[in-house]
């Protein structure tokens, strides 16, 4: 049997970060939480849930999650954001895995929550992630905020069954902050690799993404909150580009 060290970065996840901890507790050997000074209780709750905890100066996603990786005991990782959890499904398919590893990592769909509903469609589902792996066959890469595990050409991947439960957002006001947040960092990221932001872009993507979300991808069979979905998202597009278009002026 193989152990497995889970890892988890935070930053006040106090509504969070139980939920992860508790779950992770039937597959894992270890938990290692690296937290960016949160000023909430999650320092509390971690140190109370017996995780090994630490704190760390936040410098991106990708930077932060790559750290905490280099803190686990194990070769094998499990790697959680704090507003995720393990569904019952997808924890008997880890434990199996533990017995019997036979690949380089394991990939698993992501069902996420919102604001109490979870949504199928709107290009959401299955989301699949790449979250458990032997750590010496790959790391965290990609681009902020967008972070992925990147493996070497020759690993093997497997898919296991169950479902990644994403708790994404409580209120729809919670979802535009965050639209705020990565925005500024995807347009920064974009205009620093020489991308250009143009009028045609700013115009028709938004209207391209909507349609997408809400047509191509079904969101209209999320009801209410597919369309909220699917209209933020868009929203989301046009910030994007618009922040561009600024900062390629600056």
């Amino acid at each position: 049997m193989v152990k497995i060290s889970a890892v988890v970065i935070t930053y006040n996840e106090e509504m969070n970060i139980a939920r992860c901890i508790d779950s992770l507790w039937a597959v894992a050997d270890e938990i290692v939480v690296v937290d960016s000074y949160s000023t909430d209780r999650t320092k509390e709750i971690c140190l109370q849930k017996g995780v090994r905890f630490m704190e760390h100066p936040f410098a991106g996603h990708i930077e932060q999650k790559n750290y905490a990786l280099d803190q686990a005991a194990h070769d094998y990782v499990l790697s959680l954001d704090a507003d995720e959890a393990l569904s019952l499904e997808l924890t008997r398919s880890i434990l199996e895995v533990k017995q019997n590893w036979q690949a380089d990592g394991y990939t698993m769909n992501r069902l996420s929550s919102y604001c109490g509903q979870w949504i199928r469609h709107c290009g959401w589902y299955p989301d699949r992630k790449l979250r458990l792996w032997q750590r010496s066959k790959g790391h965290w890469g990609g681009r902020n905020p967008h972070d992925k595990v990147m493996m070497q050409e020759s690993a093997s991947i497997r898919h296991l069954n169950g479902d990644l439960l994403h708790y994404t957002y409580h209120t729809i006001s919670q979802h535009i902050q965050q639209v705020d947040f990565f925005t500024e960092i995807m347009a920064k990221e974009a205009v620093a690799r020489g991308k250009k932001a143009s009028l045609f872009k700013i115009i028709f993507s938004p209207i391209f993404k909507f349609f997408h979300s809400y047509v191509i991808k079904l969101g209209w069979l999320d009801g209410y909150y597919g369309w909220v979905v699917s209209i933020i998202s868009a929203h989301a597009t046009f910030v994007k580009y618009v922040k561009m278009r600024e900062f390629q002026k600056k």
